[in-house]
């Protein structure tokens, strides 16, 4: 910014001389040009839904509980109005598995692990098809075989994730694995625990990367229109990636492309006095 005032500078001076020999039109565009070269960004760019109109958001409930894929942990927990013989359904969860936090650190958690088959190995019911379903059709499954074989009397089976996590990567303050505890979590949501999208990052082109049924999906979405809120990946589910593309001027700063713009810009300048003195 320094070089284009300097710039601008000399050129303020010396077009009051001889304007009236110059068409102004050619000033005015070559103004224009240097000032389309100097600028590393747009306000625009820059900030999330440039609508000016409001709205009304109704979003359907149906489809936000995330699916169960292989590598998950859930927590199963089975109760009844006989707490001894639900006891032992519950034995699982003096077992272990290990999980790892923000911070690096490895823990042991209890719970089921949901195998590459797709499959849990639960006590008495033997393997249950897990992945590929949601909590509440597992739990209806379980509840299902608990009364049918005449195991228990009137269960209540509770599922839960322990392993629910999202990524996000690229022009973030923090690029972090975030866990999340109530399972339940927007993008927009999980860009603030992240610490925001940084000035150079493209709003209007975040990518999603989701796996459902061993079937990876890559999204775009676009932050700067209201749509985002109306999108079906608005909720993330777990295990899902985001990352954030870098503008045009993080990759010209890295590239060493923007160390060319003082240069263009003198250029400019001396171009804009040599005709103002013609």
């Amino acid at each position: 910014m320094n070089v284009l005032s300097t710039n601008f500078d000399l050129i303020i001076k010396a077009i009051p001389m001889k304007m009236k020999n110059l068409n102004s039109n050619i000033v005015i565009v070559l103004l224009f040009i240097a000032l389309c070269l100097n600028s590393c960004g747009t306000t625009k760019n820059a900030i999330y839904f440039d609508e000016p109109s409001s709205m009304l958001i109704n979003y359907q409930k149906a489809g936000l509980e995330p699916i169960i894929q292989s590598n998950d942990l859930l927590s199963i927990v089975v109760s009844s109005v006989n707490p001894e013989a639900a006891e032992i359904f519950n034995s699982s969860r003096n077992s272990n598995a290990q999980s790892s936090t923000n911070a690096g650190n490895t823990t042991r958690v209890s719970g089921y692990l949901v195998d590459q088959d797709g499959y849990i190995n639960f006590p008495i019911l033997g393997q249950i098809k897990a992945a590929g379903i949601s909590k509440k059709e597992l739990r209806e499954e379980i509840t299902g075989q608990l009364v049918s074989k005449k195991l228990l009397l009137s269960p209540i089976v509770e599922i839960r994730y322990l392993n629910y996590k999202v990524s996000i990567l690229g022009e973030v303050k923090n690029p972090s694995v975030l866990n999340v505890p109530s399972e339940k979590i927007s993008l927009l949501e999980a860009l603030g625990m992240a610490g925001d999208i940084t000035i150079y990052g493209r709003r209007d082109n975040v990518t999603l990367i989701r796996e459902e049924n061993g079937v990876k999906k890559i999204i775009k979405l676009n932050l700067t229109t209201n749509e985002i809120f109306n999108s079906p990946y608005y909720y993330l589910q777990s295990n899902d990636i985001i990352y954030v593309q870098p503008n045009g001027a993080k990759v010209a700063s890295s590239t060493g492309t923007k160390d060319w713009i003082p240069v263009i810009l003198s250029g400019i300048s001396l171009t804009i006095i040599a005709l103002v003195n013609l």
